[in-house]
């Protein structure tokens, strides 16, 4: 099948469960792009979700149904937004 025909992937929902600071349950996740004991960086629907903390386990992923779960002492959760193209002036005046 070309590639113009294939069917459109649809969105996956993107959703966090943090249950006490040591277990995280994440929705709509496409990609780990690395990952070790303080650290995990990913690929979601919502842009890249960096996610530090101590003693971190990845125990669960399943990429094709876009599902992580992770454990250890949890302490920073943050998404790096999109760099923003154009010239100066269309950045700041739109």
């Amino acid at each position: 099948m070309p590639y113009e025909e294939r069917p459109a992937v649809p969105e996956r929902l993107h959703c966090l469960r943090l249950e006490g600071r040591s277990k995280l349950s994440i929705t709509g996740v496409e990609d780990v792009s690395g990952f070790d004991e303080s650290m995990v960086l990913l690929r979601t629907g919502l842009g890249e979700l960096c996610i530090r903390g101590q003693q971190l386990h990845v125990g669960k992923i399943d990429l094709d149904q876009g599902q992580l779960e992770l454990q250890g002492h949890i302490q920073e959760l943050s998404y790096d937004e999109p760099a923003v193209s154009g010239s100066l002036w269309t950045r700041l005046f739109g």
